[in-house]
């Protein structure tokens, strides 16, 4: 998904920007995978519920993130793209952030997203820098 430009997807991207396009719709479901607790039942006609619900668990657990916490940037040449209406936007298309989860086994502990578009490589990731345990 962190594709070197928008390549004319500009004018769907500038809609909703990097967060909403790769972070809430793709990090954070690794996210929720990784910190979530062992759902209840991981197998059989009820198991998805379970998974859903320990994912839900730990978005609950993330205090909103707030400005101080993220890096936002947008490439030269973004609002070149013929099909971005609005020459002036500031949609951004990098971000770099930092959540925390709350619960015991998360406690402390950085959840690094960073993602953009027209890097040089293509790339979406998920960084956690582990301590030890409480």
């Amino acid at each position: 998904e962190a594709l070197l430009e928008c390549d004319g997807r500009g004018g769907y991207f500038d809609q909703f920007g990097i967060i909403r396009d790769i972070v809430q719709n793709h990090l954070l479901q690794v996210l929720t995978l990784l910190a979530m607790e062992p759902p209840i039942k991981a197998d059989g006609p009820e198991a998805g519920e379970k998974i859903r619900d320990a994912k839900v668990a730990v978005l609950k657990s993330i205090p909103p993130i707030t400005l101080d916490e993220c890096l936002l940037g947008q490439y030269e040449g973004y609002a070149d793209d013929p099909t971005i209406e609005n020459k002036d936007t500031n949609t951004p298309t990098f971000v770099c952030m930092r959540a925390f989860v709350h619960t015991p086994r998360w406690a402390g502990v950085p959840f690094i997203f960073k993602a953009g578009k027209a890097l040089n490589e293509r790339r979406a990731e998920v960084r956690i820098q582990f301590r030890d345990a409480p």
